[in-house]
């Protein structure tokens, strides 16, 4: 086993194509096809389902390339301290749809720039925050966690061998476009908000309910109108006079200033936001300085 065929493996999976592959890695596919089979015969696993659409990994796979990234990822530390090479350092978040971690995230690339780096900003699926981070596809993940979802989702992360790092504990309000009927209160009640549609942000058709971003479960709302991205969310706010459940920490750089956030009367429910990682990591310099910005959006 080379780190040279480990390179390959991990740039098939990311595109899951051989051609795609070979093209980003600069060689003759039946090249990379021979690498890969002789890797595969050496641990004596199947790292990729090949087809006429592709390649995908296999369960097998998916495990083998979660390690090989970790060895790669160190293998180019290496490089770029010792040799002098010229290696973009990678960085990633995944996050649930949170504006304040979009926020954290172009303050971070602002210090670093974008010459030398390679960085993503993934606002996705629970499940896929946390999927993301296991296989290091980036290196934080957003979420939070309340009484209903805590036992199952911490559970989950211990078995991904991922932890949850407490960042702020808040209340629940619910947020609306300021000239909605009810945005003027100084608080709302559950009763004065069902005559409105719940908005809430799409998990699949296969995903647990301890996965909503919503803190309340929304299946026993009479109306509810779902949206895969924060955009569309906030159109549905103007367009149909429906709100969604939030922390409350919003920021209006990046949403603008048509919405706010009204509190929820007669409910003590609280959510805790954090941040998650893979056990026992050493955050990158970008890492860091992303969870020193977030604290400071967190703080406003």
């Amino acid at each position: 086993m080379t780190l040279q065929q480990l390179h390959y493996a991990i740039v098939i999976s990311e595109c899951g194509s051989m051609n795609k592959a070979a093209e980003t890695l600069y060689i003759a596919q039946p090249s990379l096809t021979s690498s890969v089979k002789e890797l595969e015969r050496e641990i004596g696993i199947q790292i990729f389902n090949r087809s006429g659409k592709g390649v995908t990994l296999t369960a097998d796979g998916a495990e083998f390339i979660t390690y090989a990234r970790q060895v790669y990822q160190q293998y180019e530390v290496l490089q770029e301290k010792y040799t002098g090479g010229h290696v973009k350092k990678k960085f990633g978040v995944s996050a649930q749809h949170y504006s304040f971690a979009v926020q954290a995230f172009v303050r971070m690339v602002g210090q670093f720039g974008t010459c030398d780096y390679e960085f993503a900003m993934r606002e996705t699926r629970t499940a896929e925050v946390i999927e993301d981070v296991h296989t290091l596809r980036s290196e934080i993940g957003i979420l939070y966690l309340s009484d209903f979802n805590r036992q199952t989702l911490l559970r989950l992360l211990d078995a991904q061998h991922l932890e949850f790092h407490s960042l702020i504990s808040c209340p629940v309000y619910a947020y609306m476009w300021k000239q909605h009927p009810l945005a003027d209160k100084n608080a709302v009640t559950l009763d004065e908000l069902a005559a409105y549609p719940c908005l809430t942000f799409e998990q699949g058709d296969k995903s647990s309910f301890y996965f909503a971003e919503e803190i309340f479960n929304t299946t026993d709302f009479a109306r509810v109108i779902k949206a895969c991205d924060r955009s569309t969310m906030l159109n549905l706010m103007k367009g149909l006079e429906g709100y969604t459940f939030c922390s409350g920490i919003i920021c209006n750089a990046l949403n603008g200033s048509d919405y706010t956030a009204v509190p929820i009367a007669g409910n003590d429910s609280t959510m805790e936001i954090g941040y998650i990682t893979r056990k026992n990591v050493i955050l990158s310099d970008m890492g860091r300085v992303y969870l020193e910005e977030l604290q400071k959006s967190l703080e406003c």
